[in-house]
C-alpha cells in the first residue's frame, strides 16, 4: 500500500490535484466521493487525463449529501446539540486513480507518518466518507481508508466482494449486496418459468462478481440453462473501432440466442451502448436490468426503446428524500457550493419559464440552459435516499459515541475514527419509514423493488413502474396476472419447449442450441409428474404407469395355491400321502408274510416313511416362500430320498445274497448284507452334504425385480451343494438300477428286481429331464417343476415298487405263501436244467 501511495504522489503533483471539490467547515467533517463525470480520456499511452460525460444524476446525488448535512445543522439541531457538521466532497470521475487521490486528501492525517507525502492541508480531517458509487472504485478506496480506520459508507456499490471484512474492515453500505440482488434475479427467472437465460457482465468488480454469482446460483437451481456468458472488456463503452467490433459480435450472439431473458449485469455506460444497438437492430428481447441501470430515466426515454424489448429490473426500495425535490426547485434554497457553481457555469438555468417546458431530451448540450423542472427529473430516488440514509447513519453513530440527548452531548468531539466506526456498526434505528441496521458483513437488511418499463406509457418518469418486491430472506412478490401470463407460455418464440405433459421430460435435442429442449417420453421404469421435470427412476419395488406419469406398486409374484397347476399337484400329493398311509397299514397287517419279507421286512416301513416325507415336502413349494419353507424343501428331500433308495439298495443286497451260489461273490456280498448299516452309511453320506448346506449356505427367499412385478422364489443358497445332493441321489439310483438289473435273472416270484429297475429308471429319467427344464425356466412355475419332480419320483417308487406288493396282499393272496415261493424257485431251476433237492 505504501508503494501505491508513493506512486500516486507524482500524479497528484502533476495536475490531477485540481479535482473538482466542495468544502464546508464544521466541528466534524464528512467526506464525499461522487463520480460527477462518468468517464475519463485515459488510454494506454501516458499523458494528461481529463474527465468527461458530466452527469446530472451524479450532481444531484452530491447535493443530497449537502442537503442532508444542512438539514441536520439547521432543521434538526437537537440531533447533535452544539456540534456542527461540515463536508468535503470530491468528483472522482469514476476513475480509480482520481478516487485514491481524493481519498488520500481526505484521510491523510490519519495515516502513518511515512505515508504523509501530500502537500499540507488546511482543512480538518474527515471522520467518515460517503462513497464511492462504483464497486471497482469503492474497492480501491476501501483499501486506502482501511489504513486510517475511517468509516466508508457506499450508497451504490453492491459487489459481494466488499462484504469480506478481513479485506475491507471499515466498509459499510446502505444498499443491499449483489449476493441478494443475484438471488433476486434468479428467483424472478424461476417465478416467470424462464428456462433459458444469457448473462452479460463486464470486466470490473461489479460486473465480473455479479456474473459469477448469477452463474453459480443458476447452476444450483439446475432447472435454468445459461446459454452464454459474455464478459465485456474495459474499453467497451468507448466509441472506437474496438468497441464497434466487440458490439457486433455481441449483437450477433444475442440474435442467434434462444434465451428467454438477457441479464445485463454491468455498469450503465456499457448498457447505453448495448441498448442503443438493440434499438438499432430491433432485437426485441426481454432484458433483466441490474440496479446500475434499472431506473435510468435517460435509457427509458430513448427514442424507439420499445424496439429493444421489454425490461424488468431490480433496484433498492425507493423512497423520496423528504423535501429534496422542493429544495432543488427552490434553486437549492439560495445556497451555494463549488459543485453547484460548476454546474450552473456549464448548464445555466433558463430564465424564460412561461408555457410548458419540454424535458423529453435525454441529453443536454454544454452551455444549453436547463429548467429546474427538468433537472428534478434526473433525481434517482434509490441512490439519493441511500445517500440520505448514509448521512443519518453517521449522525446516529456520532450521537451514540458522544452520548447526546436533545439538549447536550456528554462528550466532546475529540474521538478517533475507529471509535466512530465501532458505534456506526451498532446503529439500529428508523429514518422516515426505513429501518436500518448492519449485519456482521456491514450489509443492511433492505429489500429490492422489482421494476418494469411500461413502454406504452409515453411519460418518461412514469415508464419505470414498481411491480413487486424481493426481500433478503428469499420472499418475492410479483402480481399474479403477470406470473400467470409468463407461466402459460409452453413453447418459446424460438420453438423450444418450456414444459411438458406428465410422463415426458425436457431434453436437449440440438447440439448447436444447447439450451433448446424438446419433450421426450420417459423410459420404462421412469416417471415425470410434468412441467418438464427430469424423468426419475421408480424405486425397485415400483414400475411406471403406461403414461409414465406415476409409479405403481409392483405385485409380489409367487406360486399361489389357487394356481391350476398347484391344485392338480396338491391333489396328487394328497393322494400320494393317503396311498402311502394305506400301504403302511397293509404292510403292517401282512408284516409276517413272505411278500413283506421279500421287500425287506422292517426296511419297507423306513421306505414308506421316507416317501411320506417326500410327499409332504411338496407342500413347501406353493405359497409365499419363507426362510423355513426354503430350508426344508430340497435339502430334506435329498435326505429323505437317500433314505428311501438306501432301503431299496439294502433289499437288493439281500436278494443277491440269497440267490448267489458263487462262493467268492457270495462271501463279498455277505459282508455288505447288513441292512441297517447300509441304510445308515448311505443316508449318512447324504447328511454330510445337506447339513453343511443348511448351516453354511442355507436356501433363502430371494426377490427378483421384474418390470412390473417382484418374483419371490427360494434361492438355493449354494448351487454346488444343490448339485452334490442331486448327484449323490442319482449315483445311488444308478447303483440300485444296476443291482436290480442284475437281479432280474434270479428266481423272484414277486418281480422285485424288475420293478425296482423300472422305478430307478423312471427316477433317473425324471431328474435328467428336470435339470435342463429347471435351468431354462423362469418365473413362478420354477418351484412347481421342483415339486412335480419330487412328486413323480415318489410316485415312481410307490407305484412301481410297492403298489404291486399291496395288490398281491389283497387280491393275490395265494402267492403270498412260502410254498408258492418254493415251488416257483424249484420250477425256475428245473427249467434251467439244474437239479433241485426235494
Amino acid at each position: 500500500m505504501f508503494f501505491l501511495i508513493v506512486s500516486l504522489m507524482a500524479v497528484l503533483s502533476s495536475g490531477e490535484n485540481s479535482l473538482l471539490n466542495a468544502y464546508f467547515p464544521g466541528d466534524i467533517i464528512i467526506g464525499g466521493l461522487f463520480p460527477l463525470h462518468l468517464q475519463t480520456n485515459r488510454t494506454t499511452i501516458p499523458g494528461p487525463v481529463s474527465c468527461s460525460h458530466y452527469n446530472f444524476q451524479m450532481f444531484l446525488q452530491s447535493q443530497v449529501m449537502i442537503y442532508a448535512i444542512r438539514e441536520v445543522n439547521e432543521r434538526m439541531p437537537n440531533l447533535l446539540p452544539n456540534i456542527s457538521l461540515g463536508y468535503h466532497i470530491y468528483d472522482t470521475c469514476g476513475d480509480v486513480t482520481f478516487a485514491i487521490g481524493a481519498t488520500l486528501r481526505l484521510v491523510k492525517d490519519w495515516l502513518e507518518p511515512q505515508m504523509c507525502l501530500l502537500p499540507p492541508n488546511t482543512h480538518p480531517n474527515v471522520m467518515a466518507v460517503i462513497g464511492e458509487r462504483f464497486s471497482e472504485v469503492s474497492i480501491a478506496v476501501s483499501r486506502v481508508i482501511a489504513q486510517s480506520s475511517v468509516t466508508q459508507i457506499s450508497y451504490a456499490s453492491t459487489s459481494e466482494l466488499l462484504s469480506r471484512k478481513l479485506k475491507f474492515p471499515t466498509f459499510l453500505r446502505t444498499i443491499s449486496s449483489d449476493e441478494y440482488q443475484t438471488k433476486a434475479i434468479v428467483e424472478l427467472v424461476r417465478e416467470f418459468n424462464w428456462k433459458t437465460v444469457a448473462i452479460i457482465g463486464s470486466d470490473d468488480e461489479y460486473g465480473k462478481y455479479g456474473s459469477d454469482r448469477l452463474a453459480h446460483h443458476f447452476r444450483e437451481t439446475k432447472d435454468v440453462c445459461i446459454e452464454f456468458i459474455d464478459i465485456l472488456p474495459g474499453y467497451f463503452s468507448q466509441n472506437n473501432s474496438q468497441t464497434h467490433k466487440r458490439l457486433s459480435v455481441l449483437v450477433n450472439n444475442i440474435n442467434k440466442s434462444t434465451a428467454e431473458a438477457i441479464i445485463l449485469f454491468t455498469k450503465g455506460s456499457n448498457v447505453d451502448v448495448i441498448i442503443e444497438a438493440a434499438i438499432k437492430h430491433t432485437l426485441n428481447r426481454t432484458w433483466i436490468a441490474s440496479d446500475s441501470w434499472s431506473s435510468s430515466p435517460q435509457l427509458a426515454a430513448l427514442p424507439g426503446i420499445e424496439m429493444a424489448g421489454q425490461v424488468f429490473g431490480f433496484n433498492s426500495q425507493r423512497n423520496a428524500v423528504p423535501g429534496f425535490k422542493e429544495y432543488v426547485m427552490s434553486m437549492f434554497n439560495g445556497t451555494t457550493n463549488a459543485l453547484l457553481d460548476h454546474h450552473l457555469s456549464h448548464y445555466p438555468l433558463c430564465s424564460n419559464r412561461s408555457g410548458d417546458v419540454n424535458c423529453s431530451h435525454s441529453k443536454h448540450e454544454l452551455g444549453q440552459c436547463l429548467d429546474l423542472s427538468c433537472l428534478v427529473n434526473h433525481i434517482d430516488q434509490e441512490e439519493t435516499h441511500n445517500i440520505y440514509l448514509a448521512v443519518h447513519v453517521i449522525v446516529e453513530g456520532i450521537r451514540r459515541l458522544l452520548k447526546c440527548d436533545n439538549q447536550q452531548c456528554e462528550r466532546h468531539a475529540d474521538f478517533t475514527p475507529l471509535e466512530l466506526l465501532m458505534e456506526i456498526k451498532k446503529v439500529n434505528f428508523t429514518i422516515d419509514t426505513t429501518h436500518i441496521f448492519f449485519d456482521v458483513n456491514g450489509d443492511p437488511s433492505l429489500g429490492y423493488d422489482i421494476l418494469f418499463w411500461d413502454q406504452t406509457d409515453k411519460t418518461q418518469r412514469e415508464r419505470i413502474k414498481v411491480i413487486g418486491e424481493y426481500w433478503p430472506n428469499g420472499n418475492i412478490r410479483v402480481p399474479h396476472d403477470i406470473v400467470q401470463k409468463m407461466q402459460s407460455v409452453k413453447v418459446t418464440a424460438y420453438n423450444c419447449s418450456k414444459t411438458c405433459p406428465p410422463g415426458q421430460e425436457l431434453k436437449k435435442q440440438n447440439v448447436h442450441l444447447h439450451c433448446c429442449s424438446d419433450c421426450v417420453q420417459c423410459a420404462e421404469g421412469e416417471f415425470s409428474i410434468g412441467q418438464g421435470d427430469e424423468c426419475r427412476r421408480c424405486s425397485k419395488n415400483e414400475y411406471s404407469s403406461p403414461e409414465r406419469d406415476k409409479c405403481l406398486e409392483k405385485n409380489i409374484e409367487f406360486l399361489h395355491w389357487s394356481n391350476v397347476f398347484i391344485i392338480i399337484l396338491s391333489t396328487l400329493e394328497g393322494l400320494g400321502i393317503i396311498l402311502t398311509i394305506v400301504f403302511a397299514v397293509l404292510f403292517a397287517i401282512y408284516h409276517g408274510t413272505p411278500i413283506v419279507k421279500a421287500v425287506g421286512g422292517y426296511l419297507c416301513f423306513l421306505e414308506l416313511t421316507s416317501l411320506l416325507i417326500c410327499f409332504c415336502l411338496t407342500f413347501c413349494f406353493p405359497g409365499k416362500p419363507t426362510k423355513v419353507s426354503c430350508m426344508i424343501g430340497m435339502p430334506l428331500f435329498g435326505i429323505a430320498f437317500s433314505l428311501c433308495i438306501s432301503c431299496i439298495l439294502a433289499n437288493l443286497l439281500q436278494i443277491l445274497v440269497g440267490f448267489r451260489f458263487d462262493l467268492k461273490t457270495k462271501s463279498w456280498l455277505n459282508k455288505l448284507n447288513h441292512p441297517l448299516a447300509v441304510v445308515a452309511v448311505v443316508t449318512g453320506l447324504q447328511l454330510a452334504v445337506c447339513v453343511p448346506w443348511l448351516c453354511l449356505y442355507p436356501p433363502f427367499p430371494e426377490p427378483t425385480s421384474l418390470p412390473k412385478s417382484i418374483l419371490l422364489q427360494c434361492h438355493k443358497g449354494s448351487t454346488q451343494f444343490f448339485i452334490a445332493m442331486l448327484g449323490y441321489n442319482a449315483v445311488l439310483a444308478l447303483i440300485s438300477f444296476l443291482f436290480a438289473f442284475k437281479g432280474k435273472q434270479l428266481p423272484d416270484l414277486y418281480k422285485n428286481a424288475s420293478l425296482i429297475t423300472i422305478s430307478m429308471l423312471l427316477y433317473l429319467i425324471i431328474w435328467v429331464l428336470f435339470i435342463p427344464i429347471y435351468i431354462n425356466l423362469f418365473g413362478v412355475h420354477k418351484q412347481a417343476i421342483e415339486s412335480a419332480a419330487i412328486l413323480v419320483s415318489s410316485y415312481s417308487i410307490l407305484c412301481c415298487h410297492l403298489a404291486p406288493k399291496c395288490y398281491i396282499m389283497v387280491f393275490k393272496k395265494e402267492i403270498n405263501d412260502e410254498k408258492a415261493i418254493t415251488e416257483y424257485i424249484r420250477k425256475h431251476y428245473e427249467d434251467k436244467g439244474i437239479a433241485v433237492v426235494k
